[in-house]
């Protein structure tokens, strides 16, 4: 079968970047500008090693990070093609960085599925308590003990603006970047600075509770969109764009949805961006345990796409190291938008900690987040793994649910009805846990649980899960 192109790639030995995600960048580049069109077909993995004069796995391991992320597609005795699903996106100049817009009796509980929590067991406690008494200590603590800006140190901005641009494949700068007291102020700045009463904000359903009622606090109606195993339906988003629903913004958790654990597809993705661009509505993501991703690497963030018009992206360093952490970030490629959030923030909290960033900025250059962050994702992969044997091991002809390609917690969907107010009682009489499905609902029966593995030992989980068998 002809294949009537070259990838021309200069590999850059000294790069921070593997090889193999080099060539993956390099072959999503060539898709999105249109070079390789949708159905081309690509080189087998051997003729592009000899080409690049590379080893095969390298090319393998490339191709498969493709795959999982939907660029390719492969066919039997075929070969691998570019992914024909993909719609075009907009073409055009995009300054991403100036643009201007505008009951019950409390238990004492012992298992928590609830959450989807870190493990604080292996967090980076003790290392974060030693670079606070560091800063303390330090003969320049007495530059750090006055008022920083409102939006939080300079050094700690370009810092998560080097790690965004480099790791999320993003194009902003400290100027785009107001830090947190952790994601949900994020959120509501947002909300308070770019929403007034009567705009519609849609949102997934199932979802996340807390920003809805972010949204409605901001006096913002509400626009319930479902969601499958794709993600939030953006087809029925476009249904009601087209009948003269007019959307100011669009909540969206596409990397590992809440509370379903799902990940928004490539296809969608895309046809969110160029709906937001066609009806010039902002797309507010929220990123927030990107750091926990099991397969190849986390998907990039929807805001890392030079051609989105108008994002907000929402990060936390809290799942990173512990909840009590509170540093977020809010992030976006409208300036007008980042100066209100900060007047707001001024009013609200004067600046942020500047002394904890300054602390979490030292473990980030000394290395210390990087190598926790490759300890953790190892543990809580082999969780995820132990968890999906248990739920196979004790519901396996009771529940149906998928295995996460990251996060912290199962999405479990059960074959028959159940009352779940009265399992809830009797799992709290056991010292069990959860969070019930109404709780996830907007004005929609679900009838599926998320049940988080972050913060519980394997034995805890093995007695949680054998005992929720036998109630359901």
């Amino acid at each position: 079968m002809l294949r009537p192109w070259k990838l021309q790639l200069d590999i850059k030995s000294q790069s921070k970047k593997a090889i193999y995600l080099q060539i993956a960048d390099a072959i999503i580049s060539d898709i999105r500008s249109g070079r390789l069109k949708e159905g081309t077909v690509l080189p087998g993995t051997r003729k592009l090693a000899e080409d690049l004069k590379l080893n095969r796995n390298t090319i393998v391991e490339a191709y498969n990070v493709l795959l999982s992320e939907e660029w390719l597609v492969t066919q039997d005795r075929k070969g691998t093609f570019v992914n024909s699903k993909l719609p075009i996106l907009q073409k055009g100049n995009i300054n991403s960085v100036s643009k201007d817009i505008g009951g019950l009796p409390k238990h004492t509980l012992n298992i928590s599925f609830e959450g989807g929590y870190p493990d604080r067991d292996i967090a980076p406690i003790n290392e974060l308590a030693r670079a606070y008494r560091q800063i303390f200590n330090s003969q320049s603590r007495w530059q750090i003990m006055g008022y920083e800006s409102e939006l939080g140190s300079n050094e700690f901005r370009n810092e998560i603006a080097s790690m965004l641009n480099f790791q999320r494949g993003m194009q902003v700068n400290d100027k785009n970047i107001c830090i947190t007291r952790g994601s949900q102020m994020a959120l509501y700045l947002v909300s308070q600075c770019m929403l007034k009463k009567g705009d519609i904000v849609a949102i997934e359903n199932p979802g996340y509770p807390l920003a809805w009622k972010t949204f409605k606090n901001a006096g913002a109606k509400l626009l319930s969109i479902e969601v499958d195993k794709q993600g939030m339906n953006v087809e029925s988003l476009k249904r009601n764009l087209e009948n003269g629903i007019k959307v100011k913004a669009v909540f969206v958790t596409s990397h590992h949805q809440f509370p379903t654990t799902v990940s928004l597809s490539l296809e969608r993705r895309l046809s969110l961006i160029q709906l937001s661009n066609q009806y010039s509505f902002t797309i507010i993501e929220d990123d927030y345990d990107h750091e926990f991703h099991f397969d190849y690497r986390p998907l990039l963030p929807l805001s890392s796409y030079k051609e989105l018009k108008n994002f907000v992206y929402i990060g936390t360093m809290s799942k990173i190291i512990s909840p009590a952490l509170r540093i977020g970030y809010l992030v976006s490629n409208h300036l007008k938008l980042i100066s209100k959030v900060g007047e707001l923030r001024k009013i609200i909290d004067i600046q942020g900690d500047s002394i904890m960033e300054q602390a979490v900025l030292q473990l980030i250059q000394e290395g210390t987040i990087r190598r926790y962050l490759k300890k953790a994702i190892s543990y809580y992969k082999n969780k995820r793994d132990f968890t999906e044997y248990l739920l196979n091991k004790y519901l396996k002809d009771k529940i149906t649910f998928d295995t996460p390609n990251g996060g912290l917690a199962y999405w479990i969907i059960p074959l028959k009805n159940i009352n779940w107010k009265e399992l809830d009682i009797h799992l709290q009489q056991r010292g069990i846990k959860i969070i019930t499905p109404d709780h996830y609902g907007y004005n929609t029966i679900v009838n599926g649980i998320r049940l988080s593995y972050g913060t519980i030992s394997k034995s805890q989980l093995e007695e949680g899960i054998k005992t929720f068998s036998k109630l359901i």
